[in-house]
């Protein structure tokens, strides 16, 4: 090798990694790509998500051809010393804060600014110091990146007129429909090196040097740039459109919807947030899309996205620990199993089912069917968060860590969202048809019929009263708790429930 080598990590895939700049490495620097065993050993992953994330790394590497050494090793350590020795590499800024710990101890590394996203962390730095000690909102947060990016704004203001079009997002599913009846998504084809990637897995698997969880099926999410280019392509020009209104909405018979299944591309690095949300603006502005879908998913990008990332460093590596409602059931095996077969509950079998059958399901089964089941049973953050990471094709240690810990699970008290997202089986009724043909009624509290999530929303409420009665957003939640006549045989029959719900 001539030159600095630079070491690219499995989520730093895309052409933007290597794009020239001031903190980047050389126009024709040796690249080194690492395969590390052991993370494989370490956690039970979904089967799904190492085969993409395998794929991707492999396809990327034959891209790259001569220019890059790949090696596969049982450490990222051995890994790095069979590639380089003693010799120095530059890195950019890994996405985890065991992966940033790791680099910055080696010897002859050179850690340069991330890259994937739209706000540097030195900019964000700057905006959360002159925020005054106000919480850091994500709505405020979204207009800041929306101005310093000029994105959907017409001179200094919105486009529309109107930063926010959740009002117009929010809508169940057509009454009656089994489907949105959505063009559907791109959808790459396998080849070689994914037959060759299953086989190592399968192979891996026998000897016991791994255990997976779910099921891995013919591949559904890109694994190369020109996939996920034509993933993103594909979304703009015929899904788009149709996104807002039901975002929100979940179908049993319909998994994707609307949706972009982007998220993975874009956390694999195959493509840039800049480049998505240019091309759904471009999309508004041509008369492609109308501006509720155009703005939910610039949001979901440039907002959330970005707000995430950005809340897992700001918050640091202690965060992980945030257990302010004291969770401490352990995830029940038919849960880690992704044992669907095993559940009554309609709503949660099917997501259930989905997670296993593909390792992804959309923003609102994961966080209210899945995530808002974890909350009210008391299971502890830390697991719930590890769960999440291990078993969404998406997810990784910054995704899911402020997206458990600070939205889903409210585990850290109130600093990243206001209030929990706890509800019972009316808002799963009202935003899915999932409820028509369960055992259970979303209006029953108690009995052989009684919704698991009503009941254990009543449970939720009752156990965490002292705090929530003080929250305004909270409050009249919990004096409904004095209008309830079935309130202790509710709590008994919650405190005696066992075995999946």
């Amino acid at each position: 090798m001539n030159g600095m080598p630079h070491w690219l990590f499995g989520d730093q895939l895309g052409p933007h990694f290597l794009r020239p700049g001031p903190h980047g490495p050389g126009q024709n620097a040796p690249l080194v790509m690492i395969e590390s065993r052991a993370v494989f050993r370490r956690r039970r992953f979904h089967r799904a998500k190492a085969h993409l994330v395998l794929s991707a790394m492999r396809h990327r590497a034959a891209e790259l051809g001569e220019r890059v050494r790949y090696v596969q090793a049982d450490t990222y350590r051995q890994g790095l010393e069979r590639a380089v020795g003693a010799r120095p590499v530059t890195v950019y800024h890994p996405t985890s804060h065991g992966a940033l710990a790791f680099v910055t101890a080696l010897d002859n590394v050179t850690v340069l600014p991330a890259r994937g996203f739209l706000v540097a962390h030195d900019d964000f730095r700057a905006w959360a110091g002159g925020r005054g000690g106000e919480r850091l909102l994500q709505e405020a947060f979204y207009r800041w990146v929306r101005r310093g990016h000029e994105i959907l704004m017409d001179a200094d203001e919105p486009a529309g007129g109107r930063w926010n079009h959740d009002h117009d997002n929010r809508e169940p599913p057509p009454r009656g429909a089994r489907t949105l009846d959505a063009p559907p998504p791109y959808r790459p084809r396998e080849d070689g090196i994914d037959a060759e990637v299953r086989d190592d897995l399968d192979r891996w698997e026998r000897a016991g040097e791994v255990s997976f969880t779910g099921r891995d099926g013919p591949r559904v999410f890109p694994a190369t740039r020109r996939e996920a280019l034509a993933a993103l392509r594909r979304f703009i020009s015929h899904r788009l459109a149709g996104f807002g209104p039901h975002e929100d909405a979940m179908l049993a018979e319909d998994r994707v919807m609307s949706h972009s299944l982007l998220s993975s591309s874009l956390n694999l690095g195959l493509l840039d947030p800049a480049e998505c949300v240019e091309r759904a603006e471009a999309a508004w502005r041509a008369g492609e899309a109308p501006l509720n879908s155009v703005e939910g998913f610039v949001r979901q990008v440039a907002g959330w996205r970005e707000y995430v990332w950005q809340l897992y460093w700001h918050f640091g590596p202690d965060y992980r620990g945030s257990n302010e409602l004291r969770g401490r059931r352990p995830l029940p095996d038919w849960f880690l199993d992704l044992d669907a077969d095993a559940v009554t509950a309609r709503c949660l079998s099917t997501v259930l089912a989905q997670v296993r059958d593909g390792g992804w399901t959309h923003h609102i089964p994961r966080l209210m069917v899945l995530g808002n089941f974890a909350l009210q049973q008391g299971w502890h953050p830390a697991a719930v968060t590890d769960w999440f990471h291990r078993c969404f094709v998406d997810g990784y240690d910054w995704v899911m860590l402020p997206n458990v810990i600070g939205m889903s699970q409210y585990a850290d008290g109130g600093r990243m969202v206001t209030k929990p997202y706890v509800s019972g089986g009316a808002y799963i009724n009202r935003m899915s048809d999932f409820c028509g043909a369960c055992a259970y009624r979303p209006t029953r509290r108690t009995g052989q019929d009684a919704c698991p999530y009503t009941a254990g929303y009543w449970a939720f409420l009752h156990r965490h009263r002292g705090r929530l009665a003080g929250n305004p957003r909270t409050a009249r939640a919990v004096g409904g708790l004095d209008r309830l006549d079935d309130l202790k045989e509710l709590l008994r029959q919650e405190a005696e429930r066992r075995g999946p719900p």
